[in-house]
C-alpha cells in the first residue's frame, strides 16, 4: 500500500490546483469452437493517436512510458503467475480505459506475449470508442448467451501486432447485478480457459460509482489503479483504499501530474 500512500500525497498537491438476484445465470457461457474464426479488424492509427492511444509503435516518447509501465507490472505478474489484471480508478476522468488499452498494445509488440482487453465497464463502455470500433456485440451478448465468446472477441491488428478484443455495446442498467452474477464468474473461467497464454487486461468502472468493482475484485489476481490529479481527491484515494486492503495492487499510476515530475505518469 505504499504506492497508494503516495498517490495520496500528489493528490493533496493536486487539491490547489483544481477544485472540483442473478441475472442470466440460466444460460451457460460457451468458450471458443474451432469452427468459428475469430473476426479480424484493423486499427486505424490517426483514430488512435487522437485519443491518446500511442503505444501501438515501437520508439514513440509518450509510448516508451507505458513500456516502462508495461515491464514493471509484467514482471510483478509473472512472479505469481497472475494472469487477470483489472484497471481501475477512484471516479471518472482519471484515464483508466486509455491506460489499459495502451498498456494492452504495449504487451501484445512483445515476442511470445499476447494481451486481451475486456471491457467491464457496463456501465459506459468505451473500449470500442478509444479504438475506433463499432458498438455492438460484445461482453453483454455473451453473458446473456446469445453469443459463444469466440463470436464476440476482435483481433485487432495495428501495424505488425494485434491484440486481442471483447468490447462492451451500450451501458447497462443492471450492471451491478451482472457483476455479482454466477454468470460472470462463467465468463471469467472460460477466459481462463480459452485464453491462458494471454495476459487479461480488465477495464472496469469508477470505484467509488457503485458496487460493481468491489463485487468482481475477488475474482482478479492484481489491481492497477489509475488516479488523476484534480479528478481525484485525497478522500477518493482514501476509499479506495479500503476496498484494496485484501487484493495486491501492482501500481498506482497518477495522470495529469505537474511537469515537474519527470515522468509522463507524475507517479507510480
Amino acid at each position: 500500500m505504499d504506492s497508494i500512500k503516495q498517490a495520496v500525497e500528489l493528490a493533496r498537491s493536486g487539491d490547489s490546483l483544481v477544485q472540483q438476484e442473478l441475472i442470466g445465470g440460466s444460460k451457460p457461457i460457451a468458450g471458443g469452437h474451432e469452427s468459428t474464426p475469430v473476426r479480424e479488424v484493423r486499427l486505424d492509427p490517426d483514430h488512435l493517436e487522437a485519443n491518446r492511444i500511442v503505444a501501438f509503435a515501437t520508439g514513440g516518447e509518450s509510448g516508451r512510458y507505458y513500456d516502462m509501465l508495461r515491464t514493471q507490472v509484467l514482471q510483478e505478474m509473472d512472479k505469481k503467475n497472475w494472469q487477470f489484471l483489472a484497471i481501475t480508478s477512484p471516479t471518472a476522468g482519471c484515464g483508466k480505459t486509455v491506460t489499459a488499452c495502451n498498456l494492452a498494445m504495449s504487451i501484445a509488440r512483445l515476442p511470445e506475449r499476447s494481451a486481451l482487453v475486456v471491457d467491464l465497464d457496463l456501465r459506459k463502455p468505451m473500449v470500442a470508442n478509444y479504438l475506433g470500433l463499432p458498438r455492438s456485440g460484445g461482453v453483454l451478448s455473451v453473458l446473456d448467451g446469445q453469443v459463444p465468446i469466440s463470436s464476440a472477441v476482435i483481433k485487432a491488428g495495428v501495424g505488425p501486432n494485434s491484440l486481442f478484443l471483447l468490447p462492451g455495446s451500450a451501458p447497462t442498467s443492471g450492471s451491478s447485478e451482472w457483476m455479482a452474477s454466477q454468470t460472470m464468474t462463467a465468463l471469467l473461467q472460460a477466459i481462463k480457459r480459452e485464453y491462458r497464454s494471454h495476459t487479461v487486461i480488465f477495464d472496469l468502472p469508477p470505484m467509488l460509482l457503485g458496487d460493481d468493482v468491489i463485487s468482481i475484485l475477488p475474482r482478479m489476481d492484481a489491481v492497477l489503479l489509475v488516479t488523476g490529479v484534480g479528478s481525484s481527491s485525497v478522500a477518493d484515494i482514501r476509499e479506495c483504499q479500503k476496498h484494496l486492503e485484501r487484493v495486491p495492487v501492482v501500481r498506482v499510476v497518477v495522470n495529469k501530474a505537474s511537469e515537474k515530475i519527470d515522468t509522463y505518469y507524475g507517479y507510480y
